[in-house]
């Protein structure tokens, strides 16, 4: 069943195995049986620390036995396609091996008030979730009274109905809907904790840094590497490594570098942060700033960061429709920047929804290269500059529509088919064939944390000098979140090294009292 390839990769993946595993499977005459018991079986041949065993029971399903321990994951379905990778990480995170969540977020995730019982639906054609099953299966086997359950609709489609469940990643505590749709585990933690409660965790005490940076994307990653590079003791607080860098499907405009993805782009990221001195408070949130000669970070949790100079690099995120089937086919088809995803749908219909600046842009760029490009509108004309009205207006493989509401996404279950628009004069409802959907309605600065730390434009964005300072001493920003034209990732970057090098400028000149002092 699985290929050589596959089985080889395993091999190296599973050749340090501390623990031995047993995977007890319940399947007794159910017509996939054979499926998964032969998956199962080709997984077990990569390594002698992994078994299988057969057990006379009913059922499709499977779980995960340690050293003689039953571990709080169970696997109901064949975790094919994209949960494949949740099998082996299951493996590998319970051996103690992988990417493992910091003590901090441990220390979180303990707090949670159990007994918790999760039960998570998906589709193994869903690429949005793996990233919702392996955090919390990982939050499981961290937890002391936490059991989560994977089911694989395929087989169950019986019950999916029964719980009305509508989408996936469908995650259920008992009988309530906790979550819908795509999440990192920042998220997740927060709806655990909202739903079950935590216990109150114990101050730590506050670390200290020369400079700390909020953001993890690429103009925070570049500060961090550059003020490390200076000497600068230096710390990273982000919800996630890479940012909104970890959405974007292709990328062939990152100048040196031909092609790449979002994912392994922003695994690239966290592997050169790595190769320095820089602390990395991942999957953290901070919900209050103590500003003073030295500023005092407070994170969601307890923990507290004080640093000389902060760096404000948390970007900015595309401004979403808010429409059915919008955010469940991000990267299936729904798309926010033309220049990264456009050559994805190279001869193929697309849409493009927003007529500013921007989205007429989008739409010109988009027409030269798919085979038909549909512009819709809300308001009765078109906001973007004349001349580039007029260019679109020329083009024969161009429509606009004005006057329409975008109402839903259609897909066919693995990618979008097109979008249903209502028309906002007589209200009848258009449903436009596309392969893409390039949404256009502009970007939020995700800067509403700073709103009353820094000085901000009527856009939202954070107000910056050529140096990247803002109008407090100590305080930087780099990136999509400030007032610097043109919202790409190599510009980021180049932002994010010259807000590195200023605060090294001033820490130079004393304008800023290292801890070294």
């Amino acid at each position: 069943m699985l290929d050589q390839a596959t089985l080889a990769q395993l091999k190296t993946l599973y050749a340090e195995l501390s623990s031995t595993y047993r995977l007890l499977i319940s399947a007794k005459g159910h017509p996939a049986e054979s499926q998964m018991v032969e998956m199962l079986n080709d997984v077990a041949s990569t390594s002698d620390k992994i078994s299988v065993v057969e057990r006379d029971a009913e059922g499709l399903q499977f779980q995960i036995e340690r050293d003689g321990t039953m571990l709080p994951i169970i696997f109901r379905g064949i975790p094919g396609g994209h949960e494949f990778t949740t099998l082996i990480l299951a493996i590998l995170n319970a051996d103690g091996k992988g990417k493992q969540p910091d003590e901090g977020i441990q220390n979180r995730i303990k707090a949670l008030k159990g007994p918790i019982n999760l039960i998570t639906y998906v589709s193994t054609s869903c690429v949005n979730c793996p990233d919702v099953v392996q955090a919390l299966n990982q939050m499981a086997l961290i937890h002391p009274d936490f059991k989560h359950e994977l089911v694989e609709g395929t087989h169950f489609q019986s019950e999916i109905s029964a719980r009305n469940i509508q989408g996936v990643p469908a995650v259920m505590a008992d009988d309530t809907l906790l979550h819908a749709g795509k999440a990192e585990l920042t998220e997740l933690l927060d709806k655990l904790e909202a739903h079950y409660g935590f216990q109150t965790l114990e101050t730590a005490k506050a670390k200290e840094y020369d400079v700390a940076i909020i953001g993890g994307g690429p103009a925070g990653a570049a500060a961090a590497i550059y003020t490390a590079r200076k000497g600068l003791k230096t710390a990273i607080i982000a919800e996630r490594v890479g940012g909104q860098v970890n959405e974007t499907k292709g990328i062939e405009n990152l100048i040196g570098t031909p092609y790449t993805e979002g994912p392994q782009l922003a695994a690239n990221l966290f592997e050169h942060l790595d190769e320095y001195p820089i602390d990395v408070f991942e999957h953290r949130r901070v919900e209050h700033i103590d500003n003073g000669e030295r500023k005092t970070l407070h994170m969601k949790g307890g923990e507290t960061v004080t640093t000389g100079a902060l760096i404000l690099a948390t970007g900015a995120k595309w401004r979403q429709l808010g429409i059915p089937g919008e955010k469940e086919n991000i990267g299936r088809g729904v798309a926010f920047c033309p220049h990264c995803d456009g050559p994805f749908y190279k001869d193929r219909p697309v849409v493009v929804v927003g007529g500013g600046n921007s989205g007429v842009e989008a739409a010109i760029d988009l027409a030269g290269i798919c085979s038909h490009v549909t512009l819709l509108e809300f308001a009765d004309q078109l906001k973007a500059d004349g001349v580039l009205v007029e260019k679109l207006q020329s083009l024969e493989n161009a429509t606009i529509k004005l006057n329409v509401a975008a109402s839903s996404v259609q897909d066919n279950g693995s990618k979008v088919t097109g979008i249903t628009a209502k028309d906002r004069i007589d209200g009848i409802e258009e449903t436009i064939t596309a392969d893409g959907i390039f949404v256009q309605i502009g970007l939020v600065p995700n800067s509403a944390p700073f709103a009353d730390l820094v000085e901000l434009n009527k856009m939202g964005e954070i107000i910056v000098d050529d140096h990247c300072r803002t109008n407090k001493d100590g305080i930087y920003a780099a990136g999509d979140l400030t007032t610097v034209p043109y919202k790409q990732i190599i510009i980021a970057m180049g932002e994010g090294a010259k807000a590195g090098l200023s605060v090294f400028e001033d820490f130079a000149r004393g304008n800023i009292v290292p801890l070294t002092k």
